[in-house]
Formats: C-alpha cells, sequence, structure tokens
C-alpha cells in the first residue's frame, strides 16, 4: 500500500526532525535522517550522531521491527555510495531489499551527486527526489556552502540594548543580557567549529569564548583578528591555549619576534594577505574551510561584525536584545564600518525569522538569504 502525500510528508518531517539532533556532531557530514515505513507505519528510523559513525540509513536498519525487504525509505539526503570512513548506505539498502526511496534532496558532493540514486536504480528500487526539499536544503545549508564554495557558514552574534548598542560610550558591555540569554549564547558556541573576534575584543574583555553550560557537542576553535599581532600573551585565550584550539590571523608582514612567544604558548599562527586596513576575511574563511569547518560564529566587535556585514560575508544572524535603553552618540553599535547607503539596499532577514523570549529580553535568529549565500 502506498502512503497518501499527507502521509509521505509527515514521514518526511520526522526524518528532518531526526536529522537535526545531530547538530554540532556529525559535521563536517550532513545532517541526515531516515525513516522506513511499511504498511504505513514507521518499523525503523535513525540518523547520522557523529562524524565517523554509522549514517542514517544504516542506523534505520539497525533499529528495524522486523525485515525490512520491500519497506519504504525516506531520507532527507541522496544515500551515499563510496566508501568513506563506513561502506556506501547504497549497498546496505540493495542488500536489505527495500523496495523504495525517498530522498528529500541530492548531494551535492561530487562523489555522490546522483551517482546513488542512480545506484539504486540500477538494483531495481524505485526512486524519488524532491519531497520537502526546501526544507531539506535549508536544514543543510552549511553542509552545501562547505560543499560548493570550500567556506563554512557565518553566523554573526552580537547581545544589544532596544537602542541597538553593544556597548556604552565607555566600553562597558556586561552584562547587557541577563545569564539565561548568556547561556543560550554559550550552547552556540557548543557546536560551532570557530568563534571569532577582533583583538580588539580580547584586549577590552579579555574572554574565554567557550561553552561553559552543559555538554558542549564539539570544543570550538578560537580564532583572534589580530593584523599587527598585539594580542596579550598574557590573554585568557592565550595561557588556555594548550587546552583550547587558539589561532590568530595576522598580516603577512609581522615579524618572526612578534610571533615566537605565542607560539611558544601553543597559540596557531596564520598569515593572510592584507584587505585595507584589516585582514582578508575571504583568506580567513577559506583557511578555515580548507580545515572542514562548517560554521563559524563572529561574535564581535563592531568592527569585525561590521566588516563581515559590509563584505556580505554573513549568511545568518543570531540577535540577543536586552529591555535596556544605553543612549549616547559615542555608544557602539552592533554592524560598525559602512553600512549600506540607503534603505533599499538594506539586507533583509529571510523568512522564516524564528523570535522567541530568553529570560528578560529575546532571541532573534534569521538567515539574510540567498543574497549572502551567493555573496559569501
Amino acid at each position: 500500500m502506498t502512503a497518501s502525500m499527507p502521509a509521505e510528508a509527515g514521514f518526511m518531517q520526522r526524518a528532518l526532525h531526526l536529522a537535526a539532533r545531530g547538530q554540532g556532531r556529525a559535521e563536517p557530514n550532513p545532517l541526515v535522517g531516515c525513516v522506513l515505513v511499511r504498511g504505513g507505519k514507521i518499523i525503523g528510523e535513525g540518523y547520522h550522531r557523529r562524524f565517523g559513525g554509522p549514517h542514517a540509513e544504516v542506523e534505520a536498519l539497525r533499529r528495524c521491527k522486523g525485515p525490512a525487504k520491500g519497506a519504504i525509505i525516506y531520507v532527507t539526503l541522496e544515500p551515499c555510495c563510496f566508501a568513506g570512513k563506513t561502506p556506501p548506505c547504497t549497498d546496505a539498502l540493495i542488500e536489505a531489499g527495500v523496495g523504495r526511496v525517498l530522498a528529500a534532496m541530492r548531494d551535492p558532493n561530487p562523489r555522490v551527486a546522483g551517482r546513488g540514486l542512480r545506484v539504486l536504480r540500477a538494483a531495481g528500487v524505485r526512486v524519488e527526489v524532491g519531497l520537502l526539499q526546501r526544507e531539506a536544503t535549508e536544514l543543510n545549508a552549511p553542509y552545501i556552502k562547505l560543499t560548493q564554495r570550500g567556506r563554512p557558514w557565518v553566523i554573526l552574534k552580537w547581545a544589544q540594548s532596544l537602542d541597538g548598542k553593544i556597548a556604552t560610550r565607555t566600553g562597558d558591555s556586561k552584562w547587557i543580557t541577563d545569564r539565561r540569554m548568556r547561556a543560550q549564547a554559550q550552547r552556540t558556541r557548543g557546536r560551532v567549529d570557530a568563534v571569532i573576534v577582533g583583538v580588539g575584543t580580547v584586549m577590552a574583555d579579555d574572554p574565554l569564548l567557550t561553552c561553559r553550560v552543559g555538554r558542549p557537542r564539539r570544543v570550538a576553535v578560537r580564532v583572534v583578528l589580530d593584523t599587527r599581532l598585539r594580542t596579550p600573551p598574557q590573554a585568557r585565550l592565550v595561557k588556555t591555549a594548550r587546552r583550547i584550539p587558539t589561532w590568530i590571523f595576522c598580516g603577512p608582514r609581522v615579524p618572526r619576534s612578534r610571533t615566537k612567544r605565542l607560539e611558544q604558548a601553543d597559540c596557531v599562527i596564520h598569515r593572510v594577505q592584507r584587505d585595507g586596513a584589516g585582514l582578508s576575511l575571504d583568506a580567513v574563511l577559506e583557511t578555515l574551510g580548507a580545515r572542514a569547518m562548517t560554521n563559524v560564529l563572529v561574535e564581535g566587535g563592531g568592527r569585525v561584525l561590521g566588516s563581515f556585514f559590509d563584505q556580505g560575508l554573513a549568511d545568518e544572524v543570531h540577535i540577543y536584545q536586552a529591555p535596556l535603553l544605553i543612549g549616547g552618540r559615542y555608544a557602539s553599535g552592533a554592524l560598525g564600518g559602512l553600512g549600506v547607503p540607503s534603505v533599499r539596499e538594506a539586507l533583509r532577514l529571510a523568512e522564516p525569522i524564528r523570535a522567541r523570549r530568553i529570560g528578560e529580553g529575546w532571541f532573534v535568529q534569521a538567515r539574510l538569504g540567498s543574497c549572502a549565500i551567493h555573496r559569501s
């Protein structure tokens, strides 16, 4: 019996829900969920739990209640057809004798890119593609960007008052948000590959840039953008570099004498070309992408956030809005730099815009739409 279209969408929605559970552990692999159905009922399900672990299809087959022969497979991404850290999923599905595979989208990885679907069809498996494709594409946008452009997904994050200030005229910013909002921000650190700040933030706030709530899904590399290499050797980032990876990007002409002490503390120094008064952010992102970093979080300050914004390098924003008014013409705004010359040229947040109350304030999460993806 073939499931109705609403039922099929429901099964794929379940697969997408499962796939999202792998966030922070599966990368740089894609987030994938899989549901096995027979007679209109789920008989097995799974998701890609961690990089190097079993893929979603194999997990679902292992958890299947009864034989999978003739079952319908709902999977959020085209099954892989090559041996990497695990055997090809296409082989497992063919061996199990599944009758039909519904994939939400093709895999943009050149090693797959339709080959997985052809392998299944050649084995007599009915294959369809495109059910909830938009949702699947949104879920795996960071993986798609890394695969196609060799760069990580860039999230800009800041905390601000109702009048858009991230610090007072004296530079004080502790604390604009309350404890619950700060905990939420730290949880995001615990699922990304890198947290990026400018050297000004290091010198002003001496941050650790770590996740100190719950059990982080991964340990983010702390990245400092420091054109002239002014990072103090006594900074907490430097003192903890032996335990937590710390990378400092500087200009190409910084003398070796200035890098030595930081390198002795186990900081990794990356020299990249300059772009105007600062570093080439393109070169920074390409370096991170070459290390298979999928998601990076830019925390500021305003000059760094503004540079990513001005150059169209941001894909997503996380804004923590506190019920405060700071005022002052010299107080810092979230996005420094030039900004857009007219309202018509402003970057609009893409739907869906997610906003929810946290503690005393509000958290807004949204993507900057296709224009940001194409420009970055």
